[in-house]
């Protein structure tokens, strides 16, 4: 069309579905119109007021938004492919499903947006204010969020492969900055730095929790719950895993994240299953002390010496008689030499 209606009053304007390519709208006034489903790629919008508009659906491929105001609009399922957006203000736009892949959104104003399941693959969000905006499902892959504000973002299941997230604030604008440089720990550093309680529980997680690997027969059961019960009376929180199957990639994954939570391991070896897989994943890149059990009378499968010679933290196996003579010198025989370990391992 080519047409120039630059400084328009064009307020609450419906234009649904219309065809509005290449027209030049700079600094119109386009709150509240509808413009779904319209054609507006290519359409020039900087500075253009597009408060609480609905542009739901409309293709917006390649526009120039530079600066516009587009707080409360809808926006869901619109097409926003390499669209211009730098410097401009979104809060509390819905852009749920949008498409904003390679768009340029250089310190624009997301605060309380929603990006649910956008995809903003490649797009630029560098300096970005995304405080408390919704980032579910949301694809941020090769996008650059240097320097975006990311304070009470709520973030679920972003995919990040290839992002650049350098300089993320986590502070309020007020508070002296404190950066990070990872969007999926950003939540659990501000609370780390900020709530006592927390600092609290992971303090009393890495010096109380003991992780339990082992695989119990239905008859030889009652050697787990003691075990555990034990600890629990001695202030320690137990982590069990009783194998009942093969462990999964991801169960494995699971018990390397604990290993490196827990204050030492008790393994046993009796009847081994999936222990040995288990240790032999977990002990070379996890720092912490191994205390193995087994019952008197067997030995420990072929891999576990080489274990031993090679890691320091992992102990001599214990052997016992008994469920009752295991319990009664548990303190003595498997919790000292562990805690021993421990303590030598906190000085190095």
């Amino acid at each position: 069309m080519g047409a120039s209606l630059v400084q328009a009053d064009l307020h609450g304007v419906d234009l649904d579905g219309a065809d509005v390519r290449g027209v030049d709208l700079s600094g119109a006034d386009l709150s509240g119109a509808n413009l779904s489903g319209a054609d507006l790629s290519g359409v020039h919008l900087s500075g253009a007021d597009l408060q609480k508009a609905n542009l739901g659906g409309a293709d917006l491929h390649g526009a120039d938004l530079h600066g516009a105001d587009l707080s409360g609009a809808c926006l869901a399922q619109a097409c926003l492919r390499e669209a211009n957006l730098s410097e401009a203000d979104l809060s509390e736009a819905d852009l749920v499903q949008a498409d904003l892949g390679g768009a340029n959104l250089m310190g624009a104003e997301l605060e309380r947006a929603d990006l649910y399941m956008t995809d903003l693959p490649g797009a630029n969000l560098h300096g970005a204010n995304l405080m408390t905006a919704t980032l579910v499902h949301t694809n941020l892959e090769g996008a650059d969020l240097t320097a975006c504000s990311v304070y009470g973002i709520s973030a679920w299941n972003v995919r990040l492969e290839g992002a650049i997230q350098s300089n993320l604030v986590i502070t309020l604008p007020h508070e002296s900055p404190i950066q990070v440089d990872h969007l999926d720990v950003a939540q659990f550093i501000y609370l780390l730095l900020n709530n006592q309680k927390i600092r609290s529980v992971i303090d009393t997680i890495s010096s109380k929790v003991v992780l339990i690997l082992g695989r119990f027969k239905p008859e030889r059961k009652v050697v787990l719950d003691a075990i555990r019960d034990e600890l629990r009376k001695r202030d320690y929180l137990p982590v069990l895993f009783d194998f009942e199957k093969p462990a999964s990639k991801d169960l494995t994954g699971t018990i390397c994240t604990l290993a490196n939570l827990a204050r030492f391991i008790i393994a046993d070896l009796t009847d081994p299953s999936c222990v040995p897989h288990e240790l032999a994943t977990v002990v070379p890149g996890t720092v912490v002390p191994v205390q193995a059990i087994i019952l008197e009378g067997q030995q420990e499968y072929a891999m576990f010496p080489d274990l031993m010679t090679r890691y320091h933290w992992v102990l001599e196996p214990v052997q016992y008689k008994s469920q009752e003579l295991l319990i009664g010198q548990l303190s003595e025989r498997v919790i000292a030499p562990a805690e021993a370990k421990a303590k030598e391992l906190e000085c190095k």
